[in-house]
């Protein structure tokens, strides 16, 4: 991989860490709890309590993204970047541009399925 390779991958990691902590922010908001207070109907309550329940799904994955994406970029310095770990193959840059934390080619990720 390139040096400038690099640079646009170390890029959009970063870019995709900032725009997770900004959705990790408004996510948080709407895992707060539902009051019992709140004069809403029961229907109306079931599903307020059930997108909360989508929200703090979404939060845990979302903030799994970042430490996967964090790990891929300290590891973006490492000689064995954007190498297949099953293959030994090289990893192609689309592939690593739209997977960062990919540790193996598409072809070997495939034939695990």
């Amino acid at each position: 991989m390139t040096g400038e390779e690099k640079k646009a991958v170390r890029e959009e990691i970063e870019q995709r860490i900032a725009d997770a902590q900004k959705s990790i922010q408004t996510l948080r908001e709407q895992t707060k709890p539902v009051p019992p207070s709140v004069a809403i109907g029961r229907l109306t309550r079931m599903d307020a309590i059930q997108q909360k329940s989508m929200a703090e799904a979404n939060l845990r994955s979302t903030e799994n993204d970042i430490k996967n994406l964090k790990k891929a970029l300290l590891r973006l310095d490492d000689d064995n970047f954007g190498v297949c770990v099953v293959c030994s193959g090289e990893i192609p840059i689309g592939r690593i541009l739209a997977v960062p934390e990919a540790k193996v080619c598409v072809k070997c990720a495939s034939s695990k399925r």
